[in-house]
């Protein structure tokens, strides 16, 4: 299935909120690639076993392959029918922030927003409150959405956003800039060529 370069963008740094303890699709992944090691470095770490839950809080930085996320406080939790969720956080005046690197294409891709959920039942993942999802290629900023809220849903494979009184747009609006795929190939080429 053929997806927009904008669609991919918030895919890939939506779907980077999918730690192995939120994996919705584990069996799919094993046959990819074998998962990567999740570290996670915080202040302080709370779990109980009773209610499947772990509480990290204070500066907490996941790291899971190319992927990194940033935020003061993540929450995860599995139901007695092992469905995961998750939630992380930002402080006052702060942002969660989500980092995937893709060396072989020269991107990164960042998510930002005050909250980002992730619904493990539905496969959705949240952002939410000043959202944005920006694509970059060799450092330069390419594909952007910005809005109070921005859902992508795994299972669909597609996503929306939605503006609001918190949203990362003027004017409570949803913006959304996407640049041709030719230009989004000749930074590839171009830095690909720098690199050699």
């Amino acid at each position: 299935m053929k997806i927009l370069p904008l669609a991919l963008s918030a895919s890939l740094i939506l779907g980077a909120l999918v730690l192995p303890a939120w994996a919705a699709e584990p069996a799919k992944a094993a046959a990819k690639a074998p998962e990567p090691d999740t570290v996670v470095l915080s202040d302080t770490l709370h779990y109980d076993d009773v209610s499947k839950t772990s509480t990290f809080t204070g500066n907490v930085v996941l790291t899971r392959g190319a992927m990194t996320l940033r935020a003061d406080q993540l929450v995860t939790h599995e139901d007695a029918q092992g469905n995961q969720s998750g939630t992380a956080t930002a402080g006052k005046g702060g942002l969660v922030n989500i980092r995937q690197e893709n060396p072989e294409k020269f991107e990164t891709l960042i998510g930002t927003g005050n909250r980002a959920d992730y619904d493990g039942k539905t496969g959705d993942v949240t952002l939410i409150g000043q959202a944005t999802v920006t694509r970059m290629i060799c450092g330069q900023a390419f594909d952007n959405v910005r809005g109070a809220r921005i859902v992508y849903h795994q299972k669909a494979g597609t996503y929306e956003a939605f503006g609001g009184k918190d949203s990362a747009a003027a004017g409570g609006r949803v913006r959304s800039l996407a640049q041709p795929q030719s230009r989004i190939d000749q930074a590839i080429a171009k830095c690909r060529a720098k690199h050699k």
